[in-house]
């Protein structure tokens, strides 16, 4: 997502973590002195699946899916401690060895989840200018208890932070850098395994398009990164014509009454750039930026710098697919890291 069955301690009393979460909600923004690459003002983004992380807490989740990843992690430290172990190892390898700025994650049961892994960070950056300091979730209330996340060591406006849609999986996260807000959307849309998958993924690009647009309306030069595993390639309608995202840069920048969001991976070869395989390669997970950050004010997306981490993959592996963690009915000779490949970008926040 096999050994002794013991049960592993809270790190926290749960009170206490309850007191974190609404104290993180009141955060005002903070300003980090350099970006994590030493350059000013220079910071990378990068999302991935991380494929059922669950954290040590048994919740008797009864949901299909859930119930095995959640007594199967809660009762086997040794597992989580891997799973942690190896998502660490994968991103303090990217932005010169001291993991992305912002990392937008999906497949998270709980806020205890998404804080084990920033502590699990952190114990491995040794300088404390580059420590993680936010987690920004909310976790979900029905279905699957796999939620979006964000941990970053940037400022964060922690109580601008909500869930959009009944029972959907997008977080609504902003950000801010010298007094200048980005707005992220992580989510996690519905499965290809569901029969109403193809409606579901529609209705996770209108709810997310309504809420950019709302915002554009007010102002036209908004700072707004969307991410996530789409489970639609960028050639998809879902993702065309519901997301109104393009690969058509120059139609972005126009900017009309109905504005269109530029997809960082449309028109890719999904051969290089492939993030999930299933019988071929499919770019399941994209970034996808408004007009704004098109421009050189306030926050910007260098486009030509989007990549795939596809180097997870295991060795001798002919097709070098990504190297799954897996669950307990899975008896791999040794665990890898998720069934999807990260992505990355590099922004930029400029000077007045």
């Amino acid at each position: 997502m096999l050994l002794q069955r013991p049960r592993f301690s809270s790190f926290f009393p749960s009170a206490l973590l309850l007191l974190t979460a609404v104290l993180a909600g009141c955060q005002g923004p903070e300003q980090p002195t350099r970006s994590a690459a030493g350059r000013a003002n220079e910071f990378l983004f990068c999302h991935w699946n991380v494929e059922n992380f669950f954290d040590d807490h048994f919740d008797h989740r009864s949901q299909a899916g859930d119930k095995e990843y959640d007594a199967w992690f809660a009762e086997n430290p040794t597992i989580l401690q891997e799973k942690l172990a190896h998502i660490t190892e994968a991103m303090l390898k990217l932005n010169e060895g001291r993991g992305p700025d912002i990392l937008g994650i999906v497949e998270v049961e709980s806020l205890r989840a998404a804080e084990l892994l920033k502590d699990a960070l952190n114990a491995k950056i040794q300088d404390p200018a580059f420590q993680y300091k936010h987690v920004l979730m909310k976790e979900v209330s029905g279905g699957r208890h796999i939620a979006p996340a964000i941990i970053t060591r940037l400022g964060v406006r922690g109580d601008r932070t909500r869930l959009h849609g009944r029972q959907q999986r997008i977080l609504e996260a902003h950000l801010v850098v010298d007094n200048k807000e980005l707005v992220i959307f992580e989510s996690h849309w519905t499965s290809r395994l569901r029969p109403t998958g193809e409606h579901g993924r529609e209705d996770y690009a209108n709810k997310i398009y309504g809420e950019f647009h709302a915002m554009h309306k007010s102002n036209p030069r908004v700072d707004v990164l969307i991410a996530g595993d789409f489970n639609d390639t960028p050639e998809d309608i879902s993702v065309t014509k519901h997301l109104h995202a393009t690969g058509d840069i120059e139609a972005v920048r126009r900017d009309g009454p109905e504005p269109l969001l530029f997809d960082l991976f449309a028109g890719k070869d999904p051969a290089s750039f492939g993030t999930h395989y299933f019988h071929k390669w499919l770019i399941f997970d994209q970034i996808v930026v408004s007009p704004g950050m098109l421009d050189n004010e306030n926050w910007s997306c260098d486009v030509d710098s989007a990549r795939t981490v596809n180097t997870l993959y295991r060795p001798g592996d002919r097709l070098k697919r990504p190297w799954r963690f897996g669950s307990e009915n899975d008896h791999f000779p040794q665990r890898g890291y998720s069934d999807h490949f990260p992505v990355t970008v590099r922004l930029r926040v400029h000077e007045s």
